[in-house]
């Protein structure tokens, strides 16, 4: 049964409201994520950044819509004013082909009932949007290259400032694609156009084009050919990016093969773009054909099995020869990319004169060598200081206080909320986000010290924060932390939870800076929309008065703000002034860098530390530092964003000494050091003096046996040559395929050195044991092995701690704490230190006392021959004896007055000795 005609209009009416509908929220829900963000940037000082960034798009999506939807509806209307009328076209060639013409009648009939004008604009808008969506995350690119800056270095090639590599070359491939997807989505409507109105046809004899259709194909096709040779001009620059296997970058063929057959190309390219458009008026068949031909088949040749050919058979026997001066080329831009070239190299004697005189002089480096790792004091923390199952340790960070106790280095953890750890019937939208809205408090404690227990002592603990010898806490909630999912409302008619007091609870109300006012019916059926979340709507709770806190999570934040920095893995929280700060070290990065070895990320070959973000914990204020003034791409975004970034120095002075080398930079450099300290062309090729990170025995029985590669770790010590101890992040170094230490490299911490690299390198006659080597000396030592399994067969187990290489003067000492924890406990203890020196290894239950026994036998005591210098060796003796005795016992200050009560006699027993002599 046949539907009536008018029961097609209630369902085609339908479909068109649902569509209305549907388009409606999903541009509502655009408008109000940009509102949102709009009231959030405002909030927080940075509306001009928000402004910078939206119009950005906006411009770009329009430009880039209008000129699309042009471009694809001039290609259309261009096809359907020259297309054949239907008819006779269809007719001819069903009678030629020999098909049915009722097809020829179909089309004929179903032509004129397309609305041309209408179906040609709107596919044109279709498509245009389509790109335009694609092209908006080019925003960031636009904006480089129309505020770029040179770098101030030339490529060895083509002598262009480094900067046209950094900046403009990625926008002409940006813009080259775009045209391309262009020319695509041109080229298809005209062909739904021509195919339609039958100037295209497909059945036999082969395809047949009306001259309207020919022509309009030869203009495309022209235009195609133009690009690509642009993209051949463009693939002269990319070259400097190749990797052959033995260098990245331009090579010996590609300079002397693969260029001049690009200028080939662009030749044959744009004589084809000639011929196409000289066939607009032949509309012959065989000049695209041969085009195409022309254009592909010699680049099939000459641009893939040519130079091919040229590496295997005339390059390949002479490689060292031929690719030396690219191999330097490679050597030295990668250098500049990572700033290996700002590295200096000093030498290491690695002596063994290390004494208890020569401890003593380094005590600063003495006492804050780390016993404690990461993932034991976490787990410690977590057992003595959470208070409660909805606080959280998320991490644990290092870094160095000026003390009552001196200069020290410590860990410290802050205690975050964690609401996902609330009973299940407490997780109540009430509790998640108006009540449970902040972490309260920071754990501190030395590296080095211990109770009897084997516990860590505190420098800061319990809630609110209680100082022992640490930096006092005036303000301890934190809004904002490495957690902080989600948003939270402050200044609400209920008091927020601030900490637990015994059987009762302490409240608070929010007094800081930070939150965008909610208090109006409009704001928060904003913010209820946006959310999805009624809740913010219907609730009593929500007063005039009342804020709402977003962007919680200090990396999210930071990225919201300026997305084009990369973030190091590790934030790390500064007390100041009794306050909580967060320190976020950010990169500006790029795979751009011509001959540079990508190194990390998506293929990324250049990174620059550029930025130190500021985080205040209780305000949520973020402050942007420039620490690399010198950087292209900050310089680049301060145009920009003029407003966002600060200089270094205006950063508070209390917070400079607490800036340190990222630990994602070092890694990096790091590991790109290992090939590239070999400066020479010839040596980097025969990879002669390969260097790899060491391995180490670490976890629960000391590890598996082939050992984890060891990762940087800080520590103060005083540098060799240096006139005091400093804050410094250090790496040994090993050659490849050995396990004996060929070098170590540090990264500076402390201002004004601050972000100067050292390689000491050791003496290549001389060996010096590795970590792994010492972790075998470790485990062959029958004394420790033996307490370990008994250990381990008495219901614990044995966790191996990171083995630290602590350079002294210039010796090397190596550490390792070892920890025991019950089979089915939590609660890891610091029960033994490891030490070991030359070939000696000991294990006691301090550092002191390991130290101690280490060095008891190679004290330098002389033996006095006669008469009273007996007297003078027995009282030196028992004044050594004392000294060991301070020494395990921790006494650095009665070590040291035993020591210089020791001194004198020994001068005077050497002495004595000359005058037996004589």
């Amino acid at each position: 049964m046949r539907s009536q005609p008018g029961s097609r209009v209630p369902f085609r009416r339908t479909g068109i409201a649902v569509a209305v509908v549907v388009g409606c929220l999903i541009v509502a829900g655009r408008i109000t994520g940009v509102v949102v963000d709009w009231l959030w940037f405002s909030s927080i000082g940075y509306v001009g950044v928000f402004w910078t960034t939206v119009s950005a798009k906006a411009l770009l999506f329009a430009a880039v819509f209008a000129a699309s939807a042009s471009v694809i509806a001039a290609s259309g209307f261009l096809a359907h004013r020259y297309a054949r009328r239907p008819g006779s076209w269809q007719v001819e060639t069903a009678r030629l082909s020999g098909t049915p013409e009722f097809i020829s009648e179909l089309a004929d009939q179903l032509a004129p009932r397309i609305p041309w004008r209408i179906s040609i604009a709107g596919s044109a808008i279709v498509l245009g949007l389509l790109i335009a969506a694609g092209e908006v995350s080019n925003w960031d690119l636009v904006l480089r290259f129309l505020h770029q800056v040179p770098y101030g270095e030339r490529d060895p090639v083509f002598g262009q400032d480094i900067g046209f590599y950094l900046f403009s070359l990625p926008a002409y491939l940006a813009f080259k694609n775009w045209l391309l997807q262009l020319l695509f989505c041109s080229a298809i409507v005209a062909t739904v156009v021509y195919g339609v109105r039958g100037d295209i046809t497909f059945e036999r004899p082969p395809c047949r084009l009306s001259a309207a259709a020919a022509a309009h194909g030869s203009a495309l096709l022209g235009v195609f050919f133009v690009l690509k040779a642009g993209s051949y001009a463009l693939d002269r620059f990319l070259l400097l990016y190749d990797d052959n296997g033995v260098v990245v970058g331009a090579g010996y063929t590609d300079i002397h093969v693969e260029l001049p057959v690009l200028w080939v190309l662009i030749g044959f390219a744009g004589a084809a773009a000639v011929a196409s458009w000289i066939n607009m008026r032949r509309r012959d068949y065989r000049v695209p054909a041969a085009s195409l031909v022309l254009v592909f088949g010699t680049s099939f040749v000459f641009a893939l099995i040519y130079p091919a050919l040229f590496q295997r058979l005339y390059v390949k026997p002479s490689e060292l020869q031929l690719e030396m001066p690219y191999i330097q080329h490679n050597i030295a831009l990668t250098r500049m990319a990572y700033g290996l070239n700002q590295i200096a190299v000093k030498p290491f004697p690695a002596e063994q004169q290390l004494n208890l005189t020569s401890l003593e002089a380094n005590r600063a480096t003495i006492d804050n060598i780390r016993l404690w790792d990461v993932q034991p004091l976490m787990d410690t923390y977590a057992q003595l200081q959470e208070i409660r199952t909805y606080y959280k340790f998320l991490s644990v960070d290092i870094d160095r206080y000026r003390l009552d106790a001196g200069y020290r280095q410590v860990m410290l953890s802050a205690r975050e909320l964690e609401p996902s750890m609330l009973p299940a019937n407490a997780q109540t939208w009430v509790n998640l986000h108006l009540l449970f809205t902040h972490g309260n408090g920071v754990v501190m404690s030395p590296v080095t010290e211990k109770s009897t227990e084997g516990l860590p002592s505190f420098y800061l603990q319990d809630i609110p924060p209680v100082a022992h010898g640490g930096p006092a806490i005036r303000e301890p909630r934190l809004y904002f932390g490495e957690g902080g999912e989600g948003y939270v409302i402050v200044k609400g008619s209920v008091s927020e939870f601030d900490y637990p007091k015994g059987k009762d609870n302490v409240y608070t109300t929010y007094s800081g800076t930070d939150g965008i006012a909610i208090g109006s019916t409009t704001r928060r059926s904003l913010f209820a929309w946006q959310f999805d979340d009624p809740n913010i709507l219907l609730t009593d709770y929500v007063t005039n008065t009342s804020r709402i806190l977003l962007h919680r999570n200090i990396q999210d934040r930071v990225r919201t703000i300026a997305p084009f920095l990369s973030l190091d893995h590790d934030p790390y929280l500064v007390t100041s002034n009794g306050r909580l700060f967060w320190m976020q070290d950010a990169y500006t990065t790029s795979p751009w860098f011509p001959y540079a070895q990508p190194g990390f990320g998506d293929g990324a070959n250049y990174i620059r530390n550029a930025v130190k973000v500021v985080i205040d914990a209780y305000n949520g204020t973020v402050d942007f530092y420039v620490s690399d003034p010198n950087d292209p791409i900050i310089r680049t975004y301060q145009r920009i964003f003029p407003g966002l970034f600060k200089p270094l120095a205006a950063m508070p002075r209390d917070l400079q000494q607490h800036i340190r080398y990222p630990e994602d930079l070092f890694q990096i450099q790091a590991q790109l050091y290992r090939a590239y300290h070999m400066d020479a062309a010839e040596v980097f090729y025969n990879r002669e003096d390969l260097w790899q990170f060491p391995r180490e025995l670490i976890g629960i029985d000391g590890g598996n046996s082939p050992g984890t590669p060891m990762t940087p770790y800080y520590m103060i010590m005083r540098l060799p040559d240096e006139a005091r101890e400093e804050f410094v992040l250090i790496l040994p170094m090993v050659p490849s395929q050995r396990d004996n230490m060929i070098a170590w490299l540090a990264a500076r911490c402390d201002p004004p050195n601050y972000g100067k690299l050292i390689v000491y390198a050791f003496p290549k006659d001389k060996l010096v044991y590795g970590p792994f080597q010492i972790e075998a000396r470790i485990q062959q030592n029958t004394e420790i092995s033996q307490q370990i399994s008994l250990w381990n067969q008495m219901g614990s187990r044995v966790i191996r701690g990171h083995l630290l290489v602590v350079p002294i003067e210039n010796s090397i000492l190596y550490v390792s704490p070892l920890y025991l924890r019950a089979e089915s406990g939590q609660l890891p203890e610091l029960k033994r230190v490891i030490a070991a020196y030359g070939d000696r290894v000991v294990m006691e239950e301090t550092l002191g006392g390991a130290l101690a026994a280490l060095f008891k036998e190679s004290a330098p005591l002389a033996s006095p021959p006669q008469g009273t210098a007996d007297a003078r060796a027995r009282e030196a003796l028992a004044h050594y004896d004392r000294a060991i005795e301070r020494l395990k016992a921790g006494d650095w200050s009665g070590f040291g007055a035993e020591l210089d009560a020791l001194r004198p006699l020994l001068e005077a027993l050497g002495g004595g000795r000359t005058e037996g002599q004589k």
